[in-house]
């Protein structure tokens, strides 16, 4: 087998590591938020274990990731003073600003058409939870039976945190790429597939060239 052979086939097998690694798994689902100054961190608590404060803004984002690393950030204006401008305080309960970003197109499950992204006051009670704050806004909600949220103000419709196969995994963490709908996608990539192709093609050349080499030993 000549250096050039070696090469190509080199090439080749690099060429489908690449190809598997761009079909990394990802997950449709809600991610939650909690509003640190102008920025957005990945909340430590499920919402329903949270117990916000009076004048705290946490958002929810539905998109696909692979984990809280890359998972996409909620959009748009986060300042409770906007959110919450039409909402006076009251004795006795607290609120609490959201904003409910439901994603895009590419992220939203075969047939199903995101809302636009919205925000909401909740007025509460002072113990309550997150999850009772976006209940009293955002209604119907919708959980599994292990407690996952899985829907906001009816979207989507069905599906709970599925794993899908993802075209592109973002490589800076909280980067929020649109990225492409593969939930029907279960076979390997194009990539993938020719790079077995060219593998079977070089590995052919080789058998006929050393046959050819031997041949004319003869």
């Amino acid at each position: 087998m000549t250096r050039r052979v070696v090469l190509l086939f080199l090439a080749a097998f690099l060429l489908i590591g690449s190809a598997a690694q761009a079909q990394a798994a990802g997950y449709r689902y809600w991610s939650f938020w909690d509003r640190d100054g102008e920025n957005w961190v990945y909340a430590t608590q499920g919402p329903s274990l949270a117990r916000p404060s009076d004048g705290d803004v946490q958002g929810f984002r539905f998109a696909v990731s692979e984990n809280s690393g890359d998972a996409a950030r909620p959009r748009g204006a986060a300042d409770f003073a906007s959110i919450c401008a039409k909402t006076p305080a009251e004795d006795g309960s607290k609120r609490v600003a959201l904003v409910l970003d439901f994603g895009t197109a590419s992220d939203a499950p075969s047939g199903e058409t995101p809302p636009a992204p919205r925000t909401a006051c909740a007025r509460v009670s002072p113990d309550a939870t997150t999850a009772d704050a976006l209940a009293a806004v955002a209604d119907p909600l919708r959980y599994d039976t292990n407690a996952l949220l899985c829907g906001i103000a009816g979207y989507p419709e069905t599906g709970c945190g599925e794993q899908v196969a993802q075209k592109e995994v973002p490589t800076t963490p909280g980067a929020a790429p649109d990225r492409k709908d593969t939930s029907d996608d279960d076979g390997p990539s194009v990539g993938l597939y020719a790079g077995i192709a060219i593998v079977a093609a070089l590995a052919g050349a080789a058998t006929w060239q050393a046959r050819r080499r031997g041949n004319a030993t003869d």
